[in-house]
């Protein structure tokens, strides 16, 4: 069955590659919100549905919070998922990990699953340029249904995160991680972060292609049953997995959500670079911390590949 998935959402994907995607938008950041542009996609999460989400570092404040995701995880009867971390902190200890969920008030509201906390699998990756299979959380294969919901952000080494991030780095178990993060080279985290490896480690580019690749491996192996969210609030250049992050220094700007995890992150980096910036309200910090990183480069190359397409129709559904 599994396989069969498997050749339908690569056949999708080649064909959404090819096209013009729909991007849906909204400036409503609330939980009637997020249901509303969920409604809005017209494709109806069934099963047993994961429902992607980062828990945030202990000490971040700016993930996405329990009470605002709440109806919309109740509408479609999910679950949390997540997975280790690969650099230390609070929560790439298993133990660690559910004390920050806990904190974060997940655990209180919704059904929680940490996907790594026993195992982990490898699932076939597309693109083989990098990686040879992509490792995740072993209980990825409980799920029939995913909704990728990420909180669009900065993010100290891909530029940005966004659903991409979430799908790939967020999916992958701690081995698989430090193996996307090595384009492939190796998945001990222990040597991935050593001073020595890092001097001499991938360059940039091909960590976002790996990262491209493994958000491929996941979409496919879910068979296409996915659905890309991004949350454009409390958008610091920092990454939700860092403990001290900077203060945001542009305001929120809403929701974007598509079928297409390409578009839908394009579609939140065409925001960001076409922002009217004023004082108080300055989209300069978040574009520095892209460039740096080359972070828009993953979306040329997942676009590349066939995960999506960058040409996309937004849809305001305020109007």
């Amino acid at each position: 069955m599994k396989k069969t998935l498997l050749f339908i959402a690569v056949a999708i994907t080649a064909v959404i590659a090819q096209a013009q995607s729909t991007v849906y938008f909204t400036r409503d950041i609330s939980p009637e919100g997020l249901v509303k542009i969920y409604k809005a996609l017209g494709v109806e999460a069934t099963g047993r549905v994961a429902v992607k989400i980062s828990t945030g570092e202990g000490g971040n404040n700016h993930y996405l919070k329990p009470t605002l995701i709440r109806n919309l995880v109740d509408e479609v009867n999910g679950t949390i998922v997540e997975c280790c971390t690969a650099y230390g902190g609070s929560r790439q200890d298993v133990k660690k990990h559910w004390q920050t969920v806990h904190e974060h008030g997940f655990d209180s509201i919704f059904a929680v699953d940490i996907m790594d906390e026993y195992d982990q699998i490898r699932i076939p990756v597309q693109d083989r340029k990098h990686l040879k299979y992509d490792i995740v959380g072993g209980h990825l294969a409980n799920y029939d249904f995913m909704i990728n919901l990420a909180h669009f952000k900065g993010h100290a080494m891909g530029g940005f995160g966004g659903v991409l991030k979430n799908a790939s780095i967020g999916v992958a178990s701690t081995a698989g991680k430090a193996y996307i993060h090595t384009a492939g080279k190796t998945d001990d985290a222990s040597i991935a972060w050593s001073k020595e490896y890092l001097a001499a480690g991938p360059t940039q580019d091909l960590f976002l292609e790996s990262m491209a690749a493994a958000a491929q491996a996941v979409h496919n192996y879910m068979g296409g049953h996915v659905i890309y969210i991004n949350v454009m609030n409390n958008m610091s250049v920092d990454c939700d997995c860092d403990g001290t992050p900077d203060a945001p220094a542009i305001q929120d700007i809403g929701i974007v959500a598509s079928l297409d995890p390409v578009a839908a992150d394009q579609a939140c980096l065409d925001m960001i670079f076409t922002y009217k910036a004023s004082k108080g309200d300055d989209n300069k910090p978040l574009i520095e911390r892209i460039n740096r990183q080359h972070g828009t480069y993953i979306t040329d190359y997942a676009q590349k590949i066939g995960l999506g397409s960058k040409t996309y129709q937004l849809i305001n559904i305020d109007k």
